[in-house]
């Protein structure tokens, strides 16, 4: 049987003045269709450059990754990839309305103007940007920026859905709401997220499994991926969970693995 997204054998070297850096090493995973996963580990460790690999947008040095029994070497079509700088995602000279619908117009709704806006104005308001169609990202905050560039994505409709510490910029309200709208979305769509966060509550509250990531240099390990945290908690879920005592109990096994992982970062 053909795994739905396998990862074999993936380094990343980076070559500078100051010599060849590994940034990431030896990586082998396996993500099944329709699951969440997230990567954690400290900066530098090689998350949002293994990300950039899994979509097709940064070749490895070493190994190769299969999307459905294809071999990626080019971003596939079905794979969105939200940038962690939302300048990257999303363009100036548009408006908010026309940023989250340039991707439909390319596809089947392009020649539908009055279904592109109704499906952008649906996913504006799922991302608390009702009202603030006709401004420019100039006019945004931040956050509220980096919820245009997630809307644009969602709107696409993606099998897979990559996502580089998206929230980082939401203040803890806003990040609480929409770590909901994500799972809702995953839940309806189906879709398999492959997620980058700094942090491990997050990271336990959304997803099936944890891998946690040191730095690729250390010499006491031999793969970049230090340990997988099997989070096994019931779905759907609700903030209510953050409160009770399995939560908490996978938050910390998450955070033994992170010193382990910090620990090796600062022997490297």
């Amino acid at each position: 049987m053909v795994t739905y997204l396998s990862l074999r054998h993936i380094a990343r070297d980076f070559d500078s003045p100051a010599g060849t850096t590994r940034a990431v090493r030896d990586v082998s995973l396996d993500i099944d269709k329709s699951s969440f996963v997230s990567f954690v580990g400290p900066s530098g460790c090689g998350k949002s450059t293994l990300l950039r690999i899994v979509a097709g947008l940064l070749p490895p040095t070493a190994g190769e990754v299969w999307f459905q029994g294809e071999h990626v070497t080019s971003a596939p079509f079905d794979m969105i990839y939200v940038f962690q700088q939302y300048s990257k995602s999303i363009f100036p000279w548009l408006t908010v309305m026309e940023n989250t619908g340039f991707g439909l117009k390319n596809r089947s709704l392009g020649t539908r103007p009055a279904a592109v806006r109704a499906e952008c104005q649906a996913m504006l308001r799922r991302v608390g940007l009702e009202g603030f169609e006709s401004h420019y990202p100039w006019q945004l905050s931040g956050g509220m920026q980096q919820r245009v560039a997630i809307a644009r994505a969602l709107t696409l409709d993606p099998q897979v859905l990559l996502l580089d510490e998206p929230f980082g910029a939401l203040d803890e309200i806003t990040r609480d709401r929409m770590n909901l709208e994500l799972l809702r979305l995953y839940t309806e769509r189906r879709l398999t997220v492959v997620f980058v966060t700094h942090s491990i509550e997050e990271a336990v509250f959304l997803s099936d499994r944890v891998v946690v990531m040191g730095r690729g240099l250390s010499p006491r390990a031999t793969s970049s991926v230090l340990r997988e945290v099997q989070v096994g908690l019931p779905r759907p879920r609700s903030l209510a969970l953050k409160e009770e005592p399995q939560f908490f109990q996978k938050v910390r096994e998450g955070r033994v693995a992170l010193r382990e992982a910090q620990r090796l970062s600062v022997d490297a």
